[in-house]
Order: structure tokens, then sequence, then C-alpha cells
């Protein structure tokens, strides 16, 4: 069942699909109250009361005790105490013994979740400008409530099968030469590889939709190659339009009149990567369909796939704020024999970028007329990656695209997916991605990875080893790395081999794992989930942070701690282990419900099935369109008749129906016996 409740006058974010009316009286299970303009929810939890949401995160997968602040920010150093990343997903599940509700704040500004840190036994969730609309979702268990707010978006994003193959990316690949050179070694070590992500160095001045032609001379051909090759590319686009007079994209936009303004009606201009830059207005239908349509020279080219950035929207500074910061530095600068001072002085244009006072600045011009960007702020990011989106199906209505975007709100799960932002090569961000991926899927974004290996500082080779770990389950799987950091391709490590390896258990599972997002998605279903929502009565379970249920056969628990040869991991039901060396090298051990110490190797890394349930494995290969999935082998602790629906489609087509890609795969088990072959 679901309730809506309606505070103030909301802006319609696009999040919901279904049309509801508005209930009468108090959102249940929180009591209710104004300071001013904001509007404030009060729950008072018990001891025992879990909290799961929030989307992209940080901390554990139970987010009560912390504070965590709804505000899209371009957050690059996210520690476990950062309030606010990249994105804005508010829905939460509340979970307890007997009672379990979940709860949406359809608001796109500032939304303050105090979930125990002040008080430990009270959430207190706050709308600051009190314009939003609360959705109470009831039923019978968190999957339950999950599958129900997803049919209240609407369905998950589908790419192409294509985009779950091996990507590679580093902000550093500026031409031809440069990806030939990433391609070939891959190709030549039998690295399997699907893609090559171009981050800002092959643009001109870094400006939208223009590359290099020195160093791309001829863009369509080098993208026939490299499709011979089986390799897309996958080109970076930033949300700013660089300010320059006789530059096609700003031209057209300033005649059209589609960019953000200012209180004045003159454009809000802000520095990011190329210069000064306006903003294209995103909240404007005629905006999100120019901005479209810039796409199309790039699709014409034989682009396939695109990754959004840079759309929180960051901002370096403006014009105000650097003149702000200038008088203040003045100030700070006769005072330098103040303590304070002197500290303030240095601080004054460290903190320029992302400045609150600039997201004041400008406006939208909206189908319901103009408003303060800082109200709607949170759904900047989810409008780019709507206009791409539309501008893409306009251009090639017949197939899938790969798109995943920085900043999002829920609505954005429609058009596409998500990377969780530029992590760093910490141990800890191993098991932070971990722990935000059943949050996303909660919010509709199945397709999700982090940046594998880390993006910020200098990885090392065996954290990086355990990053593709992980990344072998996350729908996307992309290793990621900043300028001037430490090159960490696979193939610049002495343990190259070890790595691929890791890549082809991938691939041999690819097949399977594609089943499994495809019916989850169809489905309304979650592709990763806490133990908690299958294990609801197994307190052990519910409180188990490094592992993930993974579809509806399999559990996963990455190594995320350094030095480390294996892993504690609690079984809540009988399993096989599948310990994976490669996609041909792997051993195979039956596990009774329990706590277990598990050795792995460096190049070691497990994935639990349930009993009477099946994984599957095909031959493999060295990129998607190689793999061969009519001959299967099945591997489980079955000792019975037992059965799996695999999923397989063309991998390209729109509208993917569940009914007519699905095979029932069958086989009869028998004691001591854990291998089968099967051919579809």
């Amino acid at each position: 069942m679901i309730r809506k409740y309606t505070f103030g006058t909301p802006f319609p974010t696009g999040a919901v699909v279904q049309s509801l009316e508005a209930a009468a009286g108090e959102v249940p299970f929180f009591e209710t109250g104004r300071e001013g303009e904001k509007v404030i929810f009060r729950r008072t939890m018990t001891p025992e009361e879990m909290i799961f949401g929030l989307g992209e995160n940080v901390r554990g997968m139970n987010k009560r005790g912390h504070l965590y602040r709804a505000w899209n920010t371009d957050m690059f150093n996210h520690s476990e105490n950062q309030p606010s990343l990249y994105a804005s997903h508010n829905f939460l599940i509340f979970f307890r013994p007997g009672q379990v509700f979940g709860v949406y704040f359809d608001d796109p500004g500032l939304v303050t979740f105090d979930l125990g840190e002040s008080h430990g036994t009270e959430a207190v969730i706050t709308s600051e400008n009190g314009n939003l609309d609360v959705y109470l979702l009831e039923g019978h268990s968190a999957r339950a409530i999950a599958r129900e707010f997803r049919q209240l978006t609407g369905g998950s994003y589908t790419p192409p099968r294509w985009a779950f193959g091996y990507i590679q990316s580093r902000w550093g690949y500026a031409g031809e030469e440069a990806v030939r050179a990433v391609v070939e070694n891959h190709r030549q070590r039998h690295i399997p590889l699907d893609g090559v992500c171009l981050d800002i160095d092959y643009m001109v001045d870094y400006k939208n939709f223009s590359w290099k032609p020195e160093f791309f001379p001829d863009w369509k051909a080098f993208n026939g190659e490299m499709k011979e090759r089986h390799i897309r590319l996958i080109p970076i686009i930033d949300a700013g339009i660089k300010q320059e007079e006789g530059y096609a994209p700003y031209d057209s936009g300033k005649a059209r009149d589609v960019f953000c303004k200012k209180e004045d009606g003159s454009d809000f201009i802000a520095s990011v990567w190329p210069g000064m830059c306006a903003f294209p207005d995103f909240l404007n239908p005629e905006a999100r369909e120019w901005f479209g349509d810039l796409y199309q020279p790039l699709l014409e080219e034989g682009i396939e796939g695109f990754w959004n950035d840079m759309n929180e929207p960051a901002l370096f500074f403006t014009e105000d704020s650097l003149r702000e910061g200038f008088a203040k530095a003045e100030y700070q600068r006769q005072h330098l024999d103040d303590y304070e001072g002197m500290w303030a002085l240095g601080n004054v244009f460290s903190g320029m970028a992302n400045n609150p006072a600039d997201y004041r600045r400008f406006y939208h011009q909206t189908p319901q007329g103009k408003i303060c960007h800082d109200q709607v702020h949170n759904i900047y990011g989810a409008g780019m990656t709507h206009a791409t989106a539309e501008g893409i199906r306009r251009y090639q209505p017949d197939r899938r695209y790969l798109l995943f975007s920085r900043s999002s709100f829920i609505g954005a799960h429609r058009d596409g997916g998500v990377w969780q932002g530029d992590n760093f090569s910490w141990w800890s961000h191993i098991k932070m991605a971990m722990q935000m991926m059943p949050g996303l899927n909660m919010s509709g974004f199945l397709f999700s990875g982090c940046d594998l290996g880390g993006f910020g500082m200098d990885t090392t080779e065996d954290l990086l080893a355990r990053f593709l770990q992980l990344g072998v389950f996350t729908p996307l799987m992309r290793n990621h790395s900043a300028l001037h950091t430490r090159d960490q391709e696979i193939y610049r490590f002495d343990s190259w081999e070890g790595m691929r390896d890791t890549v082809t258990v991938r691939y041999a599972l690819l097949p399977y794992l594609y089943s499994e997002f495809m019916k989850a998605a169809l489905r309304d279903e979650m592709y990763f989930r806490p133990l908690a929502f299958d294990y609801p009565q197994d307190g052990r379970a519910c409180r188990v942070e490094d592992q993930l249920m993974l579809g509806e056969d399999c559990m996963i628990a990455p190594v995320y701690e350094p030095n480390a040869v294996g892993r504690y991991v609690y079984l809540p039901e009988d399993m096989l282990m599948i310990r994976f060396r490669s996609g041909q090298d792997y051993d195979l051990e039956p596990l009774e419900k329990s706590d277990h110490y598990i050795a792995l190797g460096l190049h070691e890394f497990p994935l639990f099935v349930k009993k009477g349930r099946f994984a599957l494995l095909c031959g493999g290969g060295e990129c998607t369109e190689e793999l061969d999935d009519t001959r299967l082998t099945a591997l489980g602790w079955v000792e019975g008749p037992a059965q799996y629906e695999l999923y397989r489609d063309d991998g390209v087509s729109v509208n993917p129906q569940l009914e007519e890609g699905l095979t029932t795969l069958q086989l009869q088990g028998e004691a001591g016996k854990y291998v089968w072959q099967i051919d579809r």
C-alpha cells in the first residue's frame, strides 16, 4: 500500500510515475512539525531498529547513527564523515522485527536526515524549503516494499549487453595512439576488454562535443577500427558549455536562450574545466531538447555510449564569488596578527568551489515558472541524464545505449546508470563501494559500479587485485584513475596474469550475471540486497555489513583488507562455495549454515550459491561478442531436481520483454556431484 502526503507546493521532480491523490493527516510513524519554512519529521526508534537506503552514500548499509544531507556535491574525497555525495536518493526503509515500512521524500532541495546522530533513538528528517511530497509504503517485507517503490518510480534502465564487459578508463588518454596502446596491450595478453573511456583530454580545450583533430584525425574511421576489435569508445560529456563566440554549442544555446539565468536575466556564468561556462537549463524542456541533439554528431561518428560528469553542477568559481574572495582575502591580510585570521586567509580561495552562495545566484525557467536553483539543485544532473537519453533515443530509437552519470536523483534511473564518483585508492573504498550497491538498487539504479583500483592517489598491486574481484560482480566493471596518479591498467603490474584471470571470471559468468540483472530490472527487483532483506528472521544475518545477496541464488563476500589471506563469512543457509582463480580454474566446497573462515590467496575470491540452486559459466572470451552461451557449466550443491530461468536477448533491442527472453534450464542433482553440462 502506498499513501502520498503533500506539504506546501512541491516542484514536480519526475521521480514518480504513478498518479496518487494526497492523503489527509500526518505521515504515519512520524510526528510532523514546522519551523518557519521547514517541515520536520520525527520518529522515535527502538534499539534494534535498522534503516536501509539513501542510495549512494557513505558508511554502512544500515544508515542509523549518522547525519546525511541530500545535496548533490562534487565531493572528490568522499571519506566516511561526508554527509553528501554526488546524488540524492531520498528513499528509506525502516526495519525491525514485526514492523517494516518505506518512506520517500520527493524534494529536489536540501533535505537533512539525522538518523540518530544527535539523539541515538530519534530520526529527524528536515525539508529545508518545506515543499515536498512524502510517499509512505507498507508491505510484508523489505523486499516487497523495495519492489513497490520501483513500481512507483518506474522501471530501471537496461544497457546493451556489451556494457557488461570490462572497461578501461583513465584521465589522460588523449589520442588514437594512447587508445591503441591500451587495446593492444589487453589483446596481446588476452585480457578481456569491451570498452575504453575517454576523459576530457580528447576534447579541444575541454569543450564538450569537440575532439582534437591532431589526435583524432578521422574520428569515424577510428571508431570503426575499434569496433572491428570489439571495442567501444565511451567519451565523457560535462555539464558546462564554454562561453565562446564561434563555438557552435554556445552559439546555438545562446540563440535559443536555453542557459540558466541570473536574477537580472543575464546568463549565469561560472568556471569549470574549459574556463568560463554557461549552463544548460535542464529543467526547461526546450533546453533538454537542444542539449540532447548535441550528441547526434558523436552518434553519427559511431559512438554508442557516454558518461556524463560535473553535473551536480560542479562550479569552480563565479565572478561574484571571486570578487567576494578577493575582498575577504584583503580583509584577512590586514588581520594576520589574529590567530584565526591567519588561517582564514589560507581558506578564502580553497573553499570557493561549489560555493552555496553561487547556487542561489541563478534561476531556471520551468513550465511551473521561474525558480531559484537552490530550491531544485538535486535534480540538475537528472535533467542532464534525461536530456541525453532523449537525444540518443531520437537518433537511434531501436538500439539500447550506454549512459552513466555522476550526479543523479530518483527518476534518472529510468534513463541511465551511475558510477559512484571519484573514489580513492583506499582499502576502505572497496567496502564502501559494496555497501552503496543495495541503496542504489533500492532507488532503481541497478547499473552501477565504482572506479576499480581507486580514482585518486596511487593504487597498489594487491589493492587493484581486490578491487577487481568486487568488480567481477558489479554491473559496471570499469578500471578508472586520475591524471598524475600511477598507471593502473592491469598489464602494468607484475602479477597481471592473476588480475587477467580475475577478469576471465567476469566473462565466464557474464551470461548468468546479465540474466540476473535483466530479470531484476524487468521484475522491479534488486540485483544486490543486504542479507537482512532475504533473512529478516536471522538476527545474525541482519547485522552483516560486508556481504551481499546477488540475484536470486548467490551471495558475495569480497576481501577488502590489505595483506589478507582470507576472511570470515557468515552463511545464513547451506551454500556451495566456488573459490575462483579464473573462469576455468576454481574449487567447489559445500558449506553448512554457520560462520566460516575462508582461505583466499591474492588472486582467489568466492561466490556462494544456495543449496538446491546453481550458477552458470560459459567458456569465456575476450569480448562479450565472442561469448558462447549455448553450452554452459552449472555449478551447484543439488541433490534432486533443480531449474533456472536463463534470460537471453540480442543485447541491443529496446523495450526487452521478460517472457520473450526466458529459457528454463533443468538438471537432476545427486549427492556428491557439483558440476553439470547444460546445452541450450
